[in-house]
């Protein structure tokens, strides 16, 4: 796959859940790019929380110990950003409050990508307030992207 630099991505929760608790083979090209260092992901300390929390979900059936080995092994894959507290108000404001913080996260850690299959996330792709600052497309968008 022929990359363009290091791209720079947001994965939302739901992505990260496909690529290290799932093993969604359809992905698995682009968690080897992650893992070399090929692409740079991107996570903040309340988007680690949220998949901390999501990996006790009981309908996933994880063992504590198994839950605290897949945290630490994401957690050591991707690049901690600290949020810059910046205003909200340059960003657009998703429907749904508890995705805002990957839309910040990506501008925050100047993000290339935010990929996602959110329906509220999703919506905001094409907003005005993102032109020229990161692209919000699906797991699935950004593989074919990639070649």
């Amino acid at each position: 796959m022929p990359l363009p630099g290091r791209l720079r991505l947001v994965l939302d929760t739901n992505v990260v859940l496909s690529l290290w608790v799932f093993s969604d083979s359809r992905f698995a090209p682009l968690q080897d790019l992650v893992r070399a260092g090929r692409l740079v992901a991107l996570t903040g300390p309340d988007c680690l929380a949220e998949f901390e929390r999501v990996l006790a979900y009981p309908e996933f059936g994880l063992e504590e110990e198994k839950q605290r080995r897949i945290l630490a092994d994401y957690a050591a894959t991707v690049q901690l950003v600290a949020a810059a507290g910046l205003a909200v108000p340059d960003l657009p404001q998703c429907r749904d409050g508890d995705d805002q913080k990957f839309l910040e996260l990506a501008r925050d850690g100047r993000a290339d990508y935010l990929l996602t299959s959110d329906k509220a996330l999703l919506k905001l792709a094409r907003h005005r307030r993102l032109s020229g600052r990161f692209r919000i497309v699906t797991p699935e968008g950004f593989m074919r992207e990639l070649g």
